[in-house]
């Protein structure tokens, strides 16, 4: 049985807005193609992970307080992690994982948190605490040479500036930056993004494309996934689409 390993960091500081719902989705959607997914978690003070060892590495989203604690301890790996990135494995990176890939993050109060300067991306913070980019949202990418409609929720003060690569053009919402025209940071083993909600189970195209890129490289093939019944998924889709481009 072909199966996959997904590596979940720091669950027990970065998990707001059900951040935890995408690890529960690709269990799922791993699991229905008759495959085997295993999960292994990595907190502070547990032996060091060795990243390259994964296929799918996933890091939620958290305030500033619990970034300012985990930095500390995630450079420590800042070798490891660009190795694996660079090696190919996927990275799943959701608000606060996000903004510390890139070079720093800087607090309202001007503290800097050191990022792991994997990306040339940086955040800096609004000063005024009631001043954020939140609401839902939606943006198009592109998967596999297909444009994609991709709906979240964000809610986050900080604006991050310097993408070389967005994850998607904004159709409603904020995006990186109050009122920005692009969201997040994409490659092709990388999605970096300010969407909650939980991302995937709003937008089962992309834990697709994770799954079979993931396979693909893996196995040294070009695997076609087995299509699920996604109507129900679909139809919830349809009718948030359909709500944001007509508000009341």
């Amino acid at each position: 049985m072909k199966e996959l390993k997904i590596l979940y960091l720091y669950p027990d500081l970065l998990e707001l807005y059900g951040d935890y719902g995408n690890i529960q989705v690709l269990k799922y959607r791993i699991e229905k193609r008759g495959l085997k997914p295993i999960i292994d978690r990595y907190c502070i003070n547990d032996n060091a992970p060795d990243f390259k060892s994964y296929d799918i590495v996933f890091a939620g989203g958290g305030a500033d307080n619990e970034q300012s604690i985990l930095s500390k301890d995630l450079l420590k790996y800042k070798d490891s992690i660009k190795e694996a990135v660079n090696s190919g494995v996927f990275f799943l990176l959701i608000c606060g994982a996000y903004q510390l890939f890139g070079k720093y993050y800087k607090g309202v109060e001007g503290n800097i948190v050191d990022g792991l300067n994997v990306f040339d991306y940086y955040t800096e913070a609004i000063t005024d605490r009631k001043k954020r980019c939140i609401g839902n949202i939606v943006i198009e990418t592109t998967l596999n040479g297909n444009p994609y409609k991709v709906i979240g929720f964000e809610n986050h003060g900080g604006q991050t500036y310097g993408i070389s690569n967005p994850f998607g053009k904004v159709l409603y919402g904020n995006g990186n930056k109050f009122g920005d025209t692009e969201e997040g940071f994409f490659k092709t083993n990388v999605i970096a993004t300010y969407l909650h909600g939980p991302l995937l189970s709003k937008n089962p195209g992309i834990t697709d494309y994770i799954i079979k890129y993931c396979l693909d490289r893996k196995y040294n093939e070009n695997i076609i996934l087995e299509p699920l019944d996604d109507s129900f998924e679909n139809a919830c889709r349809n009718q948030l689409l359909e709500k944001f481009k007509n508000p009341q």
